[in-house]
């Protein structure tokens, strides 16, 4: 009798794993457990025996439904992977047939649907060279870059730089599509805040969606401290801020070359804030301009009152202390439901050689090829100036996301400006190219270069 109630049991079983019915089977098992659980003692190892021939018969059936169904879904979520172009879905976009097809259209690909910017590293990976990845702009079409960062104009002889792409090992970067950016900006205002680095950012996002826009229907107001550029047909803005400190300095506007002479008034942020209001998105970023090798004046107080009363710290210390100011005052005055905060994670610079293995080389000058070495971290990013900005940005109150870009861009030796830029308003003379230990600039980047990849991150989390 056993025997044949255990082969009706299994015969039950396989009919409702062939007909892929997981919630029928379910239900079947739920009753033979209700069956153990009434039945006498003497019974209840015949039970117990039906009910683990169910479950085997269950763990056979999402055995073959794993395969196909946790491969577009994960209910535990590491990290993102090479996504099948087969599956339905993907774990990092779930969408229904029209959604992804429209998603598909703005990004231009299906492989461009696999990124998310939430659980994919985007820092582990390489750069990659690809004689076909031309720039959508170069310092001649582009009339909005600054000669500072046009190294192709100031006489840079070779052009490999250009075509190095990065690609994240366990996701697909989607290519920046302006049209794409310029739909996600309708009706809103982007203001980068920060030093020249920023402005190299802002110039960059600035080049690449103003190429499919007609010149009659782009305009650009450029200012001391505040820069506008407007995309008329969409009613959107991206703006600049010069703000080197973010908080208030003596050095903001005439600047002070000397950085023993810079005063920082580490309590004060509204005389540069009060610009950053009725914003849609903020990206902000400051690091460069701290990292001068000496103790750092602060100032507590009003600069009316003199400028006796500073403290000179170290620089990490004075960091906090300034990053504290702003992380209040986005906390008091950002409303989260209408305003995104970014802030760009600190941009390396190559002035040391030997952090390369290239001891008789001279700072970045006349390098060529990024570092291929995995996880390679110079002299340039300090790390503990980086967790101060981790530390403070996860206890805001209000969202902020860091675009990583630091890990990405210590590979690019290569692409900093070098001798082909300009000092003091003027482009470097033979005789000063001829001197790169004095005069090649490795902490500003060339463009088109390296920004453009940081704003190829950036549109991603937009």
């Amino acid at each position: 009798m056993f025997i044949i109630f255990s082969i009706f049991i299994m015969f039950v079983a396989r009919q409702l794993i062939s007909s892929s019915s997981l919630s029928e089977l379910r239900a079947f098992c739920y009753l033979i457990f209700a069956m153990t659980t009434t039945a006498s003692r003497g019974k209840l190892s015949i039970f117990v025996i039906l009910f683990a021939i169910c479950g085997l018969g269950l763990v056979a059936f999402l055995y073959g439904e794993t395969i196909s169904s946790l491969s577009s879904y994960s209910v535990i979520k590491y990290r993102a992977c090479r996504a099948t172009k087969t599956s339905a879905t993907s774990a990092s976009i779930r969408v229904d047939d029209g959604q992804a097809k429209k998603a598909k259209a703005e990004f231009e690909g299906d492989d461009k649907l696999e990124f998310d910017p939430d659980i994919c590293d985007i820092s582990d990976g390489k750069w990659v060279f690809n004689s076909s990845n031309e720039p959508l702009y170069s310092d001649s079409t582009c009339p909005y870059l600054d000669r500072q960062v046009s190294c192709v104009k100031n006489g840079r002889p070779e052009s490999d730089y250009l075509h190095w792409e990065w690609q994240p090992d366990e996701c697909t970067l989607p290519r920046f599509n302006p049209k794409y950016a310029l739909r996600k900006l309708r009706g809103r205002r982007l203001l980068f805040v920060g030093d020249s680095l920023q402005r190299g950012q802002w110039q960059s996002f600035v080049c690449l969606v103003q190429s499919v826009i007609p010149d009659d229907l782009k305009s650009m107001k450029r200012g001391r401290v505040h820069s506008v550029f407007r995309a008329k047909e969409y009613n959107a803005t991206v703006e600049f801020y010069w703000a080197p400190f973010l908080i208030e300095s003596n050095s903001d506007v005439h600047i002070i070359g000397d950085p023993k002479q810079r005063i920082l008034k580490v309590d004060s942020i509204a005389k540069h804030a009060q610009h950053w209001l009725n914003v849609d998105i903020l990206v902000f970023g400051t690091y460069v301009w701290w990292m001068s090798g000496f103790k750092i004046k602060s100032l507590w107080g009003s600069f009316a009152n003199g400028e006796e009363g500073y403290e000179e710290l170290e620089a990490p210390i004075s960091y906090r202390l300034g990053l504290k100011t702003w992380a209040n005052w986005v906390d008091s005055t950002v409303n989260p439901n209408r305003t995104r905060v970014f802030f760009t994670s600190m941009s390396p610079t190559h002035t040391r050689s030997a952090d390369w293995n290239r001891k008789n080389g001279t700072k970045c000058f006349n390098e060529t090829r990024p570092i291929t070495k995995k996880g390679h971290w110079g002299s340039g990013s300090n790390k503990q100036m980086m967790n101060v900005v981790v530390d403070i940005v996860k206890k805001m109150q209000v969202p902020v996301t860091v675009i990583n870009i630091t890990q990405i861009s210590e590979y690019r030796i290569d692409a900093h400006t070098s001798v082909y830029t300009e000092t003091g308003g003027k482009l470097l003379n033979d005789e000063q190219k001829a001197d790169p230990l004095h005069h090649a600039d490795c902490i500003h980047w060339c463009l088109p270069g390296v920004p453009d990849s940081w704003n190829q991150i950036f549109l991603t989390f937009l």
